[in-house]
C-alpha cells in the first residue's frame, strides 16, 4: 500500500508557479513521485497535479493547509489535497442493465479501484444477486414520476448514513433532480451510451442506426443540472458498418460503456481530474 499525498491546483497562469510549489514541498523533504501540469492559454489558467511520498515528509497533514495558504493566496489558487490512505466511498446506482455494475464490482475486487463500495442503490431488484455475491448492501427504492422527491429523500438518507463521497450511475435510468446534483457537485459520474454531444438523451443507439453513422461511442461525464451536458471525463468509439443491426450496435456499445466508465471512476479515485470551464483535464 502506497502512502502518498496528491495536490491538485488551478489558478491564473503566471511565472514562478512551478518553482513555488516545488520549493514548498522540498522545504518539508517531500519526495515527488509524479508531477504534471497544463497551461490553458485561452482561459489563462495553470493546472497542476503533484504526488509525493509521505514517508519522509516532515510537515503533518493537519498543518498542511495553514502552511500552504500563503502560497495559495499569493497566486490565487484553488487547491485540493487527497491522501492515498483515505479510500473514498463510492455508491453505485443501477437499474436493470448490469454490464457496467459487473465490471465495476470485478475491478474493485481485483484491486483496480482504490475505493470502498458501502452500498448499491437500484430502482429494480434485478441486480440484487450481484450485490449479494460481492457482499455489498443492496437497497431498492422505487422511483416514479409522482414520488421522485420522496425516493430521493430515501437516497439522501442512505448516502449520509454510509458517508458516501461520490456516486456512480452505472446505467441508472433515472434523471436526477437539480437538488440532487447540487448536493454532490462534481461527485456524480454518469455513463452515457453515445459519443456526446451527439445523440444525447434516450435511445441513442436507435438514433445512430437511423442516421447510418459509421462510429458509435460512449461518454463518461460529471452530472450537472443540464441532461448529458456535464464536463466529459472519458470517451471511446468503435467502428460499425451497414451490416450492423440496432442490436449489434447495442452489444458493441455495452463493451465500450463499461470500459469508459471504469476509466473515469479510476481517474476520479486517483485524483487525476481537474474540472474547469465546463471541461476537464485528465493527468496521466
Amino acid at each position: 500500500m502506497k502512502n502518498t499525498a496528491t495536490l491538485l491546483i488551478c489558478c491564473p497562469d503566471r511565472k514562478g508557479l512551478v518553482a513555488a510549489i516545488a520549493n514548498f514541498l522540498y522545504t518539508y523533504n517531500a519526495n515527488i513521485l509524479h508531477a504534471d501540469q497544463h497551461q490553458d492559454a485561452a482561459e489563462g489558467l495553470f493546472l497542476m497535479r503533484v504526488e509525493w511520498d509521505l514517508a519522509d515528509f516532515t510537515l503533518s497533514i493537519d498543518a498542511f493547509g495553514a502552511a500552504f495558504q500563503p502560497i495559495a493566496e499569493r497566486f490565487g489558487m484553488q487547491w485540493k489535497l487527497a491522501l492515498s490512505a483515505n479510500r473514498p466511498k463510492m455508491a453505485i446506482f443501477v437499474s436493470k442493465y448490469d454490464h457496467c455494475l459487473v465490471d465495476l464490482l470485478y475491478r474493485h475486487q481485483s484491486g483496480e479501484l482504490a475505493c470502498d463500495i458501502p452500498l448499491i442503490i437500484s430502482n429494480h431488484d434485478d441486480t440484487r444477486r450481484l450485490a449479494e455475491f460481492y457482499g455489498i448492501p443492496f437497497h431498492v427504492i422505487n422511483v416514479t414520476k409522482d414520488n421522485k422527491a420522496e425516493s430521493e429523500a430515501q437516497q439522501f438518507a442512505l448516502l449520509e448514513q454510509y458517508q458516501v463521497d461520490f456516486i456512480v450511475l452505472a446505467r441508472y435510468m433515472q434523471v436526477l433532480s437539480q437538488e440532487f446534483v447540487k448536493r454532490y457537485p462534481q461527485r456524480v459520474i454518469n455513463i452515457h451510451h453515445s459519443f456526446l454531444p451527439a445523440f444525447e438523451g434516450a435511445k441513442p443507439y436507435h438514433r445512430a442506426f437511423e442516421r447510418g453513422v459509421k462510429l458509435i461511442g460512449a461518454t463518461s461525464h460529471y452530472v450537472t443540472e443540464v441532461l448529458d451536458d456535464g464536463p466529459i471525463i472519458e470517451q471511446d468509439v468503435i467502428r460499425i458498418s451497414h451490416r450492423d443491426s440496432v442490436e449489434d450496435l447495442i452489444q458493441k456499445g455495452r463493451d465500450l460503456e463499461k470500459v469508459v466508465l471504469s476509466r473515469a471512476v479510476r481517474w476520479h479515485v486517483e485524483s487525476r481530474i481537474l474540472e474547469y470551464a465546463k471541461k476537464t483535464v485528465i493527468f496521466d
